[in-house]
């Protein structure tokens, strides 16, 4: 019995350690957070976005929030499918208030870590929300939506070249 004992104290002790190895130093995404993002830069933002997907034929909303979440600007093209606004609002909010792009998330889910549907109501796990950084600090995010999810993305980041570059 003594010697049982021994054992799972090893064992638990062992797995302890492998555990204690993979733990990251750093905060991932531990961006700083900065001054919400303006109107107007929003709106430069949104426009950026609207003129990529325009050039692409793709019929997107886009939304822009703040650090914490909230509407800053919205667009929805002519067209673009009904779920979409919805959509766009909760991919610019899952990026915003997790600090990270929403592919993040989708990338989990893919791999087999369905824990992502635990985070929260709202969480968005689909490609095309990103955080907007600018010098260095998270002043917002962007969501775009009605397009497959690399699509999505790519509106975003054309969006948020405009501001950032």
């Amino acid at each position: 019995m003594q010697l049982a004992k021994v054992l799972v104290a090893s064992t638990l002790l062992s797995a302890g350690a492998a555990q204690a190895a993979d733990v990251p130093e750093a905060i991932p995404f531990d961006i700083p957070y900065g001054m919400p993002i303006t109107v107007e830069l929003a709106k430069t933002a949104v426009e950026a976005a609207q003129a990529e997907a325009e050039r692409r034929n793709w019929k997107l909303a886009i939304a822009v929030v703040s650090p914490a979440g909230d509407l800053t600007y919205f667009l929805k093209m002519n067209d673009t499918q009904l779920a979409s606004p919805e959509i766009a609002i909760g991919k610019a909010r899952t990026a915003a208030r997790f600090r990270r792009p929403t592919e993040v998330f989708f990338t989990a889910m893919e791999t087999g870590h369905p824990y992502v549907s635990t985070l929260g109501d709202g969480v968005v796990a689909s490609p095309g929300g990103i955080p907007i950084i600018v010098e260095g600090k998270l002043i917002g995010a962007m969501g775009c939506s009605g397009g497959t999810g690399a699509q999505d993305a790519v509106a975003c980041q054309a969006g948020i070249n405009a501001v950032t570059q």
